[in-house]
C-alpha cells in the first residue's frame, strides 16, 4: 500500500456566477482567502508536496505554495491533469481537494484518507446527502450498492437528479490509476469540458475498484459559487471560531453578532461585547474588554484593557495594560501606555502616549508632514500629561511628562515637563508650571 501522500488544490475557476473581477478562490471569510481555508484542511493531513491548480489571472497570488497554472480553463479534470508536472515521478496517494469548499476540516479529510486505505480501490470518493439538492454531480451505484459512476447534474437524466446522494468533489486517487484515468478524458457532454468526474467511469470500466465514503456532516463539504453562498459560509466560520475561543475561556457575550478573524487570538477571561468585529492579528489580553460596536485591525489591546463602545482600532495600535479608549475614538499606528485614557471623541494617529496620561474628548494628532515626500511626524506624549478639550497636536511635537495643555489650543511647539501650555490664538508655554502649584 502507498504509503505517501501528495495533494492538488484546485483553485482556478474565475467564478463567474460571484459577478466579481476577484477569482472565486481569492475571496475573503474571516481574514482569509476561500482557497486558504481548503489549505489548512489539507496541511494537517502531511501531504508532501500540495500543489495548488491557479489560473492565470491569480498566478501570483500563492507566494510559497507550489503552484501550476492551468490555462485555457477546460473543466475540473484537465486541473487535475495541468498538476503532474508537479508530480513529476510520485507514485503514492493523490488526494484532490476543490478550493472553493471553505467549510472542509481536517478531521473530514482524514476520515476519507482512512477509508481509502481500508478498502485500498483506486479511488475513495467523498459523497453526502444534503437537505436541498444543488447542481452537483449525483452518485450512481450498481444493484449491488458498488460506485458505477458519478454524472454532472447538466448530464444527468432526470432519473439520475432524483439521486439524492452527491459528489462533495474530494476525492484520494492511487497516481497511476490517476494519470491513466485522466488521459482517457474527453470533452463530450454538456460543457464541453473535461470532468474529473469521468475517472470515475474509465476505471470502474477497466476493473479497477472504486470506492465511496459517505460523511454524516452534510455542511462542511459544501462548495461556494455565489455571493449569497460566501456569506453562508462565512456565518458558519464565525461560529466554529467563536465556538473555539469560548471553549478555551474567552467571553463572547453574543456570538451571532461577533465577528472574530481566523488569525485573531483571545486570552482567556477577556469579554467581546456584542456588534464586535476583530480583524486580521489583533490581540486581545485577559481582564480586556471590546466593545459594543468596536471594530480592531491588526491591533494589540492589553490586558484589563478597556475598549469602546464604537470605537475604531487600526494596524499598528497598541493598548497597554489597563488603557480606556472610549466612545467614537479612533486610534492608528500609536502606543497608549498604561493606565493611559482617550475617553472619547478622539484622533489618536503616529503617536505615543505615556503611562497614566488623559486625553481630554477632541483630541486630535495632526500627522501630515510638513514637505511633500518626507514621512509623517509623530507626536510624543509623556507619562501623567493632562490636555484639554479639543486639542489639536501637529506633529512632529513632544509634550513633556506631567504637563497641562489648555483647552482648545493647537500645539505646535514642544512642552517641556511639568509645564502648561496652549492659550489660543498662539501657544504660550508657561514652563514649570504644574510643578510649582501648590499640592491641594
Amino acid at each position: 500500500m502507498p504509503t505517501s501522500l501528495a495533494a492538488v488544490v484546485m483553485a482556478a475557476g474565475l467564478g463567474t456566477r460571484m459577478r466579481s473581477a476577484t477569482p472565486k478562490h481569492l475571496h475573503r471569510l474571516l481574514g482569509r482567502r476561500m482557497v486558504d481555508w481548503a489549505l489548512a484542511a489539507v496541511r494537517p493531513l502531511g501531504a508532501d508536496p500540495v500543489v495548488v491548480v491557479a489560473s492565470p489571472e491569480a498566478r501570483g497570488a500563492f507566494a510559497g505554495e507550489t503552484v501550476v497554472v492551468q490555462e485555457p480553463p477546460r473543466g475540473t479534470g484537465d486541473a487535475v491533469a495541468a498538476a503532474r508536472v508537479a508530480l513529476d515521478g510520485f507514485d503514492g496517494e493523490v488526494l484532490v481537494v476543490p478550493g472553493d469548499s471553505p467549510l472542509i476540516t481536517p478531521e473530514l479529510l482524514s476520515e476519507l484518507l482512512e477509508a481509502h486505505r481500508r478498502e485500498r480501490p483506486a479511488v475513495t470518493v467523498m459523497s453526502y446527502e444534503p437537505p436541498t439538492r444543488p447542481p452537483y454531480g449525483r452518485v450512481v451505484r450498481d444493484e449491488a450498492g458498488a460506485l458505477r459512476a458519478i454524472v454532472e447534474a447538466s448530464d444527468a437524466t432526470p432519473q439520475e437528479l432524483a439521486i439524492r446522494e452527491l459528489n462533495a468533489s474530494f476525492y484520494v486517487f492511487n497516481a497511476d490509476d490517476l494519470w491513466r484515468a485522466l488521459a482517457q478524458l474527453d470533452a463530450e457532454n454538456a460543457q464541453g469540458e473535461f470532468y474529473l468526474t469521468d475517472t470515475i467511469r474509465h476505471l470502474v470500466a477497466a476493473g479497477r475498484p472504486a470506492a465511496v465514503h459517505r460523511s454524516a456532516d452534510t455542511r462542511s463539504p459544501e462548495g461556494v459559487n455565489t455571493r449569497a453562498e460566501l456569506a453562508a459560509a462565512a456565518a458558519t466560520l464565525r461560529e466554529r471560531v467563536n465556538a473555539a475561543h469560548m471553549e478555551r475561556g474567552a467571553g463572547i457575550l453574543d456570538p451571532a453578532t461577533t465577528w472574530i478573524d481566523a488569525d485573531v487570538e483571545l486570552e482567556a477571561d477577556c469579554t467581546i461585547h456584542p456588534f464586535t468585529v476583530l480583524r486580521g492579528a489583533t490581540r486581545v489580553g485577559a481582564g480586556a474588554e471590546v466593545g459594543p460596536h468596536a471594530v480592531a485591525l491588526d491591533a494589540d489591546i492589553g490586558r484589563g484593557t478597556l475598549v469602546g463602545p464604537f470605537c475604531y482600532l487600526r494596524p499598528g495600535t497598541v493598548l497597554e495594560a489597563g488603557v480606556k479608549v472610549g466612545t467614537f475614538v479612533e486610534i492608528k499606528n500609536s502606543t497608549v501606555g498604561e493606565r493611559a485614557k482617550v475617553p472619547h471623541l478622539s484622533y489618536i494617529g503616529d503617536a505615543e502616549i505615556g503611562e497614566g496620561s488623559n486625553i481630554g474628548a477632541g483630541g486630535i494628532t495632526v500627522n501630515f508632514p510638513h514637505r511633500p515626500g518626507r514621512p509623517k511626524g509623530r507626536t510624543k506624549i509623556g507619562r501623567n500629561v493632562r490636555t484639554g478639550v479639543q486639542n489639536a497636536f501637529v506633529a512632529p511635537v513632544e509634550i513633556g511628562d506631567d504637563a497641562w495643555i489648555a483647552a482648545g489650543s493647537v500645539i505646535t511647539d514642544d512642552v517641556p515637563p511639568g509645564s502648561l501650555a496652549g492659550f489660543p490664538p498662539r501657544q504660550v508655554t508657561k514652563e514649570g508650571y504644574v510643578y510649582e502649584q501648590p499640592d491641594d
